[in-house]
Formats: C-alpha cells, structure tokens, sequence
C-alpha cells in the first residue's frame, strides 16, 4: 500500500515543490507533462491509501484489477484505494493533469462516504471517454484547481474541495444509469440510509447539540433491523464495521472542533457524546496516538 507521501518522494524526489512541503498533504495536483519529464517509467501495479481523478489526452491502456482498458483521445479517470493499477508508459506527446487526495481531505463534503459513491466502489472501472463540451468542461475545473494551489488565498483548498466535488459530480452525470453494481440492491439501500443518518447530525454547530446516534443498534432500531444484518450489509458495501464508519466521522468531527473553535475541550467531549471528558480524551488517544490537547 503507497502512501500519498510514499507517492510523492517515489515519483517526484526531490523536485517536490515547496507547496507540496508547506501544505497538509492531503490534495496535490499535478500536470502530466511534467510527469514524463520526471520520470520515464509507468507506476507500479500496487494499491494507494488515496484517491486519483485524472484528465488524461492521449493513447494508452490502463489496467485495474484483473481488468485492462485501452483509452484514447480525452478521457476522465477515477481511481481509489481498494482496487490496485497501473498503466503503460507515457508517449512523449501526452497531456494532461491529475491530482491525489485523502480520504481526510474530502471529509463531509459528501453526504456519503467517498468509497459508497458509485466512482469509487470496488468492481467499479470508471472511465469515461470525453466529448469537445465535456472535456473544456472538466479542463476548465481542473484549472481553475491549479490557479487556487499557487494562490495566497487563504480558503483556497476549501475552494478546491468545492471543485473536486464538481470534478466527482461530473463523473456520477457521466456514468450510465444502468451500471451492473454487484451488490444487492438491499445493501445499497441500507448503506445509503445508515450514512445519511450518521451525516445528520453533523456538523456540530452550538453546544447544545449533541451527537446521539454512537451505537451500531441505535442506527438498526432507527432503520427496524437486527444490528447483525446492518453489520453484514455496511461490511459487504464498504468493506469497513459500523463502529470503524462511525468513529471515523466522530474523529474527523473532534478534529474540525479542536481546530477551528475555542471551545472548552469538555464542551466538546459532551458535544460528542461522551458523559466523561476522560473518555473522550482516552477515545482520540486511541485513534490518533494524540491527546486533545495535543492535537489543538
């Protein structure tokens, strides 16, 4: 498994820009061109613990899986952690951009979980031949992403997460209604309705409010079923637990809480649910090897 930060010193050494450097890591874009010039050889057929949207112009072929697509002309390409892929090496007349994000740094931007959107779900392959309108379309956002990254904008990558969610939005427009999803409809339905529950209750904006819905069975008795079958159907969808899924989002939530408020850590904790403060603070610990305090 390559990391993103693996990524960037395997492919790019010491050429890694002072933004890359000075940045959280979590999103980097890159333009092709730049690529064959760095290196001559394709990338290693391994899985990345990060998310790939690629604006590729030229001929090549792609291999995902146990799957091998040739592509040719303007072509969108999506790429997540759960499926492994390469391709052949560049031709020198290849074009294009690319960019490499966290799952972190798309956090609650989506209502869902990046790796439930249909994009990104394993046994998916997207890859979506462009025509003249659509690739202007996605060239002009990608650009628009280059522009903000070398700006001194201070909410630029809040910007930029507005326009990967575009990038993402156009890929879902693209794909056919009739995708072949093998996973019963069912679990689709069920994953679904537990992750819109679970974002409800986010963001946490006042004191006041709190997080209730911790516990795997408070999501099953919402939805009237064993919290053994809402287990089976999140594990198969998204190859994670319940608990891992909601814990995730509680973390990412204490983190956003610890950084951009001045709130009381205690507040915070009973803002999340936690009765004990010391609970919260063993639960972050857990999960972050990093006290609040620590963290904020």
């Amino acid at each position: 498994m390559e990391t993103i930060e693996q990524f960037y010193k395997n492919k790019y050494g010491e050429s890694i820009s002072a933004e890359i450097k000075n940045s959280t890591g979590q999103f980097s874009v890159f333009r092709i061109e730049d690529r064959i010039r760095t290196t001559s050889s394709s990338t290693s057929f391994i899985r990345r613990n990060f998310f790939k949207i690629m604006l590729f112009q030229g001929d090549n072929m792609f291999h995902y899986g146990d799957k091998s697509i040739a592509i040719k002309g303007n072509t969108l390409l999506f790429f997540n952690p759960q499926i492994p892929y390469t391709y052949e090496p560049l031709l020198s007349d290849t074009k294009g951009v690319f960019c490499v994000f966290s799952d972190e740094f798309l956090n609650g931007n989506f209502r869902l979980e990046l790796q439930t959107l249909p994009l990104f779900t394993s046994g998916m392959h997207p890859v979506f031949s462009l025509n003249e309108q659509e690739f202007i379309q996605v060239k002009q956002t990608f650009e628009k992403i280059i522009k903000e990254v070398d700006s001194d904008y201070v909410y630029k990558y809040e910007l930029i997460k507005h326009y990967l969610c575009e990038l993402i939005y156009c890929g879902m427009k693209l794909q056919p209604v009739n995708d072949n999803i093998e996973i019963s409809n069912s679990t689709h339905r069920i994953t679904s309705v537990f992750m819109e529950l679970l974002e409800r209750q986010f963001p946490i904006e006042n004191k006041n409010q709190r997080f209730e819905f911790r516990k795997p069975k408070m999501f099953a008795e919402s939805l009237f079923i064993h919290v053994n079958y809402l287990n089976k159907c999140i594990k198969k969808y998204t190859g994670k637990t319940t608990t891992e899924l909601i814990s995730e989002r509680l973390i990412s939530e204490a983190k956003a809480l610890l950084k951009y408020t001045d709130w009381d850590i205690s507040e915070i904790s009973f803002a999340l649910g936690f009765e004990e403060q010391a609970h919260f603070t063993n639960f972050i610990k857990r999960h972050t090897n990093r006290t609040p305090s620590s963290f904020r």
